[in-house]
């Protein structure tokens, strides 16, 4: 929940189960990692038709999970539409104070921050730019100054979720620049986070890749460098979330995106292969290590590094850039490509989450 008071922080508490926080959030919660979203809508649906939710946080954790589903599904303005049957996030309609006798010690918002992620990134969903970068802006100040409020009351757990939640909304407003190929403003994200301490690997890598595409090959090796020595000195805060396998391989993955840019295929293909070996379901080490063998013009093993990932992590490898190109990587190696790409198509079609682009195998 959003706005802990100093007393019962929500966002720490212990709870023995999922189901102890709303009406069988448990299933709820392994439906959506299962990728079943369609089931989630029936299950809102259901528990709505029936009255089970008795409580208005329950309404509000429900809510959150059928935008969920109508976003992955692509069903960007029914998600939209739902968003907006709150009307304003900060009515008092949704404070815990406003009901004593159900929370009796608890107060300010019970949104979901998740409603909050998804309302700022809808309108790129829908075409409007403009407006989900003023909506990713305002929840940017707005996570911020809970920072600044949990500090206050010295919730140093509290502000870790919340600076946890800075660092990712920056990650998706520096995604987005990019895109856009406005690489001064993420620059300027990125050091202005830098300089504040946030010493996350993850970004510092971001930084690097920002540095190769406006051509300062020698800031990038630097950046890269940086994270070498994160990772040595094990000095990486809070706000990662990396593990010390996910680290490694964001090292070596770095490294090989330097050989990438000199062409040096051969050593590339080789720190990608150390990530492979520390983790198989590595999906952006995967599906680079068959890209640099086929500029190697080895196709042949390249489509075999892509379909024993798909054969081994299915849940993982299943990602539509890896089925793109290799689907790519088909059309140039048989003649008869349609017809793989067609059993391709019907694997996955048994085998994927509901929100899966199965339009990716072009047949």
């Amino acid at each position: 929940m959003d706005e802990p008071s100093p007393t019962v922080d929500p966002l720490t508490n212990q709870f023995g189960s999922l189901n102890d926080l709303s009406h069988e959030l448990a299933s709820l919660q392994d439906l959506a990692m299962r990728g079943s979203w369609r089931s989630i809508l029936d299950k809102v649906s259901g528990a709505r038709s029936l009255d089970l939710l008795t409580k208005p946080h329950d309404h509000l954790i429900y809510l959150s999970y059928n935008v969920l589903a109508l976003t992955k599904l692509r069903r960007f303005s029914d998600a939209s539409n739902e968003l907006d049957s709150l009307h304003d996030f900060n009515s008092h309609h949704y404070k815990y104070e406003t009901y004593p006798k159900l929370y009796h010690t608890r107060s300010g918002s019970m949104v979901p921050f998740s409603l909050r992620f998804i309302n700022a990134q809808l309108p790129f969903k829908l075409g409007n730019r403009q407006e989900g970068l003023d909506r990713f802006y305002l929840l940017l100040n707005f996570i911020r100054q809970k920072i600044k409020d949990k500090g206050i009351h010295s919730l140093q757990e509290s502000v870790k979720i919340w600076r946890k939640r800075e660092v990712f909304v920056l990650h998706c407003l520096i995604g987005n620049h990019l895109g856009a190929k406005e690489f001064n403003v993420c620059l300027d994200l990125i050091r202005d986070l830098i300089n504040h301490d946030y010493l996350d690997p993850v970004l510092v890598s971001k930084l690097g890749y920002i540095q190769m595409q406006i051509g300062d090959f020698e800031g990038a090796k630097g950046s890269f460098h940086r994270v070498e020595t994160m990772l040595n000195e094990r000095k990486n805060d809070d706000s990662s979330a990396l593990s010390e396998v996910e680290f490694r391989n964001l090292v070596n993955r770095n490294k090989a995106l330097v050989f990438l840019v000199g062409k040096d295929y051969v050593s590339a293909v080789r720190e990608y292969e150390e990530c492979m070996e520390r983790d198989p379901a590595d999906v952006v080490a995967v599906n680079n290590k068959a890209l640099c063998l086929m500029y190697l013009r080895d196709l042949s093993d390249s489509i075999k590094v892509l379909e024993n990932s798909l054969e081994r992590v299915p849940t993982v490898a299943l990602n539509e850039t890896l089925v793109v190109n290799l689907c790519s990587m088909y059309e140039l190696a048989y003649v008869n490509h349609s017809e793989i790409k067609r059993t391709l198509s019907n694997w996955i079609a048994r085998v994927a989450p509901d929100d899966f682009d199965a339009s990716c195998t072009r047949v």
